[in-house]
């Protein structure tokens, strides 16, 4: 769905309507800090989800290890 010049002119005079010439700064300044909000926030769980998987697959490794009985271990002693 594209929207064309006149449309978006019917938006823009909508909100200034609703809102204010006075009030849309407050509201774009706003909008914008939930918009870096939200980013930071993801940014902060894509992290997280690296870290724990780092350290899931660093657990499974050492709990593999520990399970294999020590003839199987490849180094040559039994």
């Amino acid at each position: 769905m594209k929207f064309g010049p006149a449309e978006l002119v019917l938006i823009l005079a909508v909100v200034v309507i609703l809102f204010g010439p006075t009030q849309i700064p407050k509201l774009t300044k706003m909008f914008g800090q939930s918009i870096k909000s939200f980013r930071e926030g993801m940014g902060a769980d894509k992290a997280e989800n690296k870290a724990d998987a780092k350290t899931e697959s660093a657990a499974e490794a050492r709990d593999d290890a520990a399970a294999r009985p020590a003839d199987e271990t490849g180094d040559g002693k039994q």
